[in-house]
């Protein structure tokens, strides 16, 4: 029996009420403060867009997910930044770590979804060079600190911030922590904290840097907390909420109701105000069909076919998950999956974890 055969869905029952979090606190946890040279980088308007943009990726939005807060892009570019500097003391590597998402639509990796790319989520990155390269108050910054845009508008050349999974890098570091707090309280902070304070830069397999941990058992914990977390992305629920997204923006567009760049101009709020009005005032035509089943949706149907009378979705989706580096001796370094049979299964078991082939949600009463 695989280990993740348990789940029934009473994750998304569960109360989000009672769990306390501080961006502020968890930011100072990742670096005891902002570096001086990053705050003009952080009030670009290039960057500053982001703060509208949530990082679960239009799940704050449904009835379905029970999200303890929210957390913005800006508020994760920000973090990944804070990552990169710690442990590098490079700028132009904090820089690149903190424009990696520039690029980020409204409701973030939904408009993957609208392109097909569910199983890489990687068909914004080229506009995210394009944007940095054309903006010209972050060149008046880069001019001034002595740095040019080929050093921080691709932050995978940086594999302190970005490498191949299953690394652990900084983005990959940032993004787990809040999301695992919100999504399910995987995460404390004080256990932030903990799990933090034994990463190190260690060196893989290719004689690159890359985040790892001093201790066996913490790189254990982080690794089952990971999977557990990255398991709520494989479902149907998840599958479902940013599929159906997708199929709202793509009628929204079809139908005139918003334009492309309304989803780089606006915050997800002023959309989701924009489309309840909307809705409320035409709810006979397909994007309102559609809309309000993703807002009003509390349960999705497992099934080994489509339902009629259901929105439907079947789709294979980007696994996340981490086999991060362990310290074994003061020059040996190895995945934790060699050294430990638990780690070991818990990434076999997710990486071939499947739910039903068919997620289904009644269609909303208009």
């Amino acid at each position: 029996m695989n280990l993740y055969d348990y789940w029934n869905g009473s994750y998304f029952d569960k109360d989000a009420s009672g769990f306390e979090w501080s961006t502020e606190k968890y930011h100072k946890i990742l670096c005891s403060r902002i570096p001086e040279f990053l705050k003009d980088y952080i009030e670009l308007p290039l960057v500053q867009r982001l703060s509208g943009i949530g990082l679960l990726c239009g799940t704050d939005w449904t009835e379905l997910f029970r999200n303890r807060f929210y957390y913005s892009r800006l508020d994760h570019s920000i973090g990944t930044a804070l990552i990169a500097w710690n442990f590098s003391k490079s700028k132009k590597q904090a820089i690149a770590a903190l424009l990696h998402d520039v690029s980020t639509p409204a409701f973030s990796h939904v408009s993957d979804f609208r392109n097909g790319d569910a199983l890489h989520q990687e068909s914004t990155e080229e506009l995210n060079i394009q944007m940095i390269n054309e903006n010209a108050f972050l060149k008046e910054l880069l001019e001034r600190d002595g740095f040019n845009l080929q050093e921080v508008n691709d932050y995978h050349k940086y594999p302190i911030d970005d490498n191949e999974c299953p690394g652990l890098s900084a983005d990959r570091l940032e993004y787990m922590f809040p999301s695992g707090a919100a999504l399910n309280e995987v995460w404390t902070l004080e256990e932030i904290k903990s799990t933090y304070s034994d990463i190190a830069v260690l060196r893989n397999e290719k004689l690159l840097p890359e985040l790892g941990f001093k201790t066996e058992s913490i790189a254990l914990d982080y690794i089952k907390k990971f999977c557990d977390v990255s398991l709520i992305l494989q479902h149907n629920e998840d599958k479902a909420a940013m599929q159906l997204m997708a199929d709202v923006i793509s009628a929204a567009l079809k139908e005139n109701i918003i334009h492309e760049i309304d989803l780089y101009v606006q915050g997800e709020s002023e959309l989701i105000e924009y489309f309840d009005d909307y809705a409320s005032k035409n709810p006979g035509c397909e994007f309102s069909k559609l809309y309000l089943t993703f807002r009003n949706m509390k349960k999705v149907i497992h099934s080994d076919k489509e339902l009629d009378g259901c929105w439907c979705v079947s789709l294979d989706v980007k696994k996340r998950y981490v086999d991060p580096l362990v310290q074994v001796e003061i020059n040996r370094f190895e995945r934790i999956s060699k050294i430990n049979t638990e780690a070991k299964k818990i990434v076999e078991e997710f990486l071939s974890y499947k739910d039903s082939l068919w997620g289904c949600v009644p269609y909303a009463e208009v």
